[in-house]
């Protein structure tokens, strides 16, 4: 197969953003949370975890440790014991209490709203510090890769086979994408893999963007969004 030009790409990289805008518009973030700190431990809860999972633990949880301060006092045990469905629990209990005490001692009691400041956070990586940032501060610095997100990439073609890494695969899209496109991209790509493009089993033929796909084989191509002018 001939290498794609770097304005075909763009072009086509552009159509299939409208095409989740229209079929997606602001997809909301699946956390359950109320304030920038909930959502904060929420996310590095995710890791390795549904959301589903999570949002089965963060009500007890959130409601006898919501804030910084409590959750810098509370006991590794009890939170471990609140969080035990999830994977790697006492760790991210572990993580969830440091967290919460850096946020209070050098933060002041509030999630900082900095890429680096955030990362300096006890489990917090490019990835939580993506979602929180935009999420709750309407702050776009990158895009979060997930599962999802580093798997429709590579899909696409978006991030070719040297992106092996989430942090090689957000800084494909990002210099692919403009930077108004950013924003959206993780909400929406995470439901259109879970819904479609799933890991195991993607349904090529109900895609409203497979002709857009090169992973799509011809056979499949849907033909349910708009083609490609």
């Amino acid at each position: 197969m001939a290498r794609e030009k770097k304005a075909d790409k763009l072009i086509r990289a552009l159509a299939v953003a409208e095409r989740m805008n229209s079929h997606y518009g602001e997809a909301a973030c699946a956390l359950h949370y109320t304030t920038p700190f909930t959502l904060t431990i929420a996310v590095l809860l995710s890791a390795q975890t549904t959301d589903a999972g999570v949002n089965r633990v963060t009500p007890e949880l959130f409601a006898k440790y919501g804030t910084p301060q409590a959750m810098a006092q509370a006991d590794p045990e009890d939170i471990a014991r609140i969080i035990r469905s999830i994977g790697f629990y006492r760790t991210k209990a572990k993580n969830c209490i440091a967290c919460a005490q850096m946020i209070m001692s050098d933060f002041g009691g509030e999630v900082p709203r900095d890429m680096d400041q955030m990362q300096k956070l006890p489990g917090v990586g490019r990835k939580t510090a993506n979602v929180v940032l935009n999420e709750a501060f309407g702050i776009v610095e990158g895009i979060a890769v997930d599962t999802h997100v580093f798997r429709i990439a590579h899909k696409l073609k978006f991030a070719g086979p040297s992106a092996d890494t989430p942090a090689k695969t957000e800084d494909a899209l990002l210099s692919l994408y403009p930077r108004e496109y950013w924003g959206p991209i993780n909400h929406q790509w995470v439901l259109f893999g879970r819904e479609t493009c799933i890991a195991r089993r993607p349904k090529c033929a109900d895609c409203f963007i497979s002709d857009l796909c090169p992973s799509c084989p011809k056979d499949l191509i849907g033909n349910r969004g708009n083609p490609q002018e």
